[in-house]
């Protein structure tokens, strides 16, 4: 199946819905005829916006257009007995938010179904209607499951981290602060300002509960426009795809993942396109191949 980590649109946030409906078009166009598998996308920033303009009829009216997304922009779903949960990263970094209680409300009835799974049992029934009852203060109550056990994550934004990358990525950085902005790189420019730079990620108390309710088997996020593979302190690995566009930089690329039975390790393939500067390279280079030949044709026939 094909999985969308978010940013359909540049500038998605600003379109009305009746400049929505090309985009949608352009990019069901785009997948061709990938159309035929199962697809799954979740919201991005540049999809819905930034705190301020995050409203819960607009993430519904995007929501509703892509495939098992509920009204807060979340979902979940099974493929061959693997579990996904998907999470509107989006709304997690902001505070006294609808969307956001509706997003931890997501993660708890989750947490609740994978305990009861494994542990059998339905006392955690009640809990669930506790939680609807408390501070949204992003507070987790003790979970039995070994990490790693949980299902497969899907973010936008990448979790809060420490560590640097495995494979070609870049470190980041967190803020408690969805106001504490800086500088846009040069990169994000390519595409027009986003509304969060790309450094950004989930902050530590939102990450800590995704670990603590969740236990996800892999973690796959995006935002960052860099492929990146690393292992957080609990064991949880998580991976940041990077973008399928010149537009977000010079190093274009998907992610190809293998899930083998029995919860085997995840397989993960980083396929890099052909880099925009390496075209550019090449043409110019035959470019001047070809004038080569020309400019020593003529002397040829002159002597």
């Amino acid at each position: 199946m094909l999985l969308v980590l978010g940013d359909i649109s540049a500038e998605g946030s600003d379109l009305t819905r009746s400049e929505w409906i090309p985009v949608l078009h352009q990019f069901r166009r785009m997948l061709g005829p990938f159309l035929a598998l199962p697809f799954y996308v979740i919201l991005g920033d540049r999809d819905v916006g930034e705190c301020n303009q995050l409203n819960a009829k607009s993430v519904y009216w995007v929501a509703k257009n892509f495939p098992g997304l509920d009204s807060a922009g979340c979902g979940a779903f099974e493929v061959s007995n693997i579990s996904f949960v998907s999470l509107n990263a989006v709304a997690l970094l902001c505070g006294n938010n609808g969307l956001r209680f509706s997003v931890e409300k997501v993660i708890e009835r989750e947490s609740i179904d994978l305990q009861m799974d494994i542990e059998g049992t339905t006392e955690e029934l009640n809990e669930l209607k506790k939680f609807g009852e408390t501070s949204h203060n992003l507070e987790w109550r003790e979970n039995t499951m070994s990490s790693g056990s949980g299902p497969v994550l899907l973010l936008h934004f990448p979790l809060h981290h420490t560590s640097n990358c495995s494979g070609n990525g870049v470190p980041t950085r967190s803020y408690n602060s969805l106001f504490e902005r800086t500088e846009i790189p040069g990169s994000r420019q390519l595409v027009g300002p986003g509304p969060y730079e790309l450094l950004h990620t989930l902050p530590p108390n939102a990450t800590e509960y995704i670990f603590q309710a969740l236990r996800p088997r892999i973690v796959f996020s995006a935002h960052s426009h860099r492929f990146c593979d690393r292992t957080h302190p609990d064991g949880t690995r998580e991976v940041t795809v990077p973008a399928m566009t010149w537009n977000a930089g010079d190093d274009p690329g998907f992610v190809v993942a293998t899930f083998r039975k029995n919860r085997g390790a995840v397989i993960i393939s980083h396929c890099s396109l052909a880099r925009e500067s390496h075209i550019l390279i090449a043409y110019i280079s035959l470019l001047i191949l070809f004038m080569s030949m020309i400019f020593v044709a003529k002397q040829t026939q002159h002597i």
